[in-house]
């Protein structure tokens, strides 16, 4: 079993929080998380400073060592970021309503190699290398437990990584790779400058190499080891749509919706269900 304050740690990377420990009830599900995780991307390639959500007030957007993520490939590739902990707002989880440690599963030394799995009836590439500790989604929803499972009605996998954003836009209708940095950063520029390429709302991809580039990393207190850290979702697949790119998926968020409706059709489109790490 993972170590439930290097978990903590975790969240705190990918929300930019200070997620700290309560034996009472967790401010937050996990679906609230992903929720928070994802606004906070969306909100910030529109350009706003804060995010209002229930139960928690005003988030800020801003990190204090920020950079232009244009002017530096390692800033889209490391993603190390995030307000210093004394500025962060502070958020209380129970461990124990909040992980589900049955269902936990350690991908560290699998190799799935020519094996194909499937969820939806898409692939599921496994999250092979990493340490997954389960989320608790099971029967938190209306419609039951079919979109977690492994049948055709279940719900596609899919990864989030930071900064999978509008900088990925540009690359959707003029092509490119992500290893050609010099082009692919001046095309993301550009890009900011027209905003004429971009898919409006949350980015993700079903393949876990991919959200690996993107990932947060941080420095746990607990062992003082590096890692990285992922989140691992479902995703509906009537809300989702497939860009030109096969590794890029897009929820997408029509202008003129309000606050209400963008989290609404966040909360619609993709369920959380495990945070992966990996030493660094």
């Amino acid at each position: 079993m993972t170590d439930s304050q290097l978990c903590l740690e975790a969240l705190s990377a990918l929300s930019d929080c200070s997620v700290e420990p309560t034996s009472g009830a967790s401010q937050l599900t996990p679906q609230d998380f992903v929720n928070i995780v994802a606004l906070k991307e969306f909100y910030k390639q529109e350009g706003f400073k804060e995010l209002e959500y229930p139960s928690i007030g005003t988030l800020s957007l801003h990190e204090l060592d920020e950079q232009d993520m244009y002017s530096s490939p390692l800033v889209l590739t490391e993603g190390i970021a995030g307000p210093e902990q004394s500025l962060r707002t502070k958020l209380k989880i129970n461990p124990l309503d909040f992980f589900h440690p049955q269902y936990d599963y350690d991908f560290r030394n699998i190799k799935d190699g020519n094996k194909t799995f499937l969820r939806g009836d898409e692939q599921y590439i496994r999250p092979c290398g990493w340490n997954r500790v389960a989320l608790r989604v099971t029967q938190k929803y209306d419609d039951g437990d079919i979109w977690l499972g492994t049948g055709k009605d279940a719900w596609p996998v899919s990864y989030h990584g930071q900064n999978m954003d509008g900088s990925l836009g540009i690359i959707l209708t003029r092509g490119g790779s992500l290893e050609d940095e010099p082009k692919f950063l001046d095309a993301a520029a550009a890009h900011v400058i027209t905003g004429e390429t971009r898919g409006r709302g949350v980015y993700s991809t079903p393949d876990i190499k991919m959200a690996e580039k993107y990932c947060k990393r941080f420095k746990s207190k607990v062992d003082g080891k590096t890692y990285k850290v992922v989140l691992q979702n479902r995703i509906n697949p009537e809300k989702r749509v497939k860009c030109q790119r096969e590794d890029i998926w897009l929820v997408y968020v029509p202008k003129g919706c309000s606050d209400v409706q963008t989290r609404a059709i966040v909360q619609e489109s993709i369920r959380p269900y495990g945070l992966l790490l990996m030493q660094a």
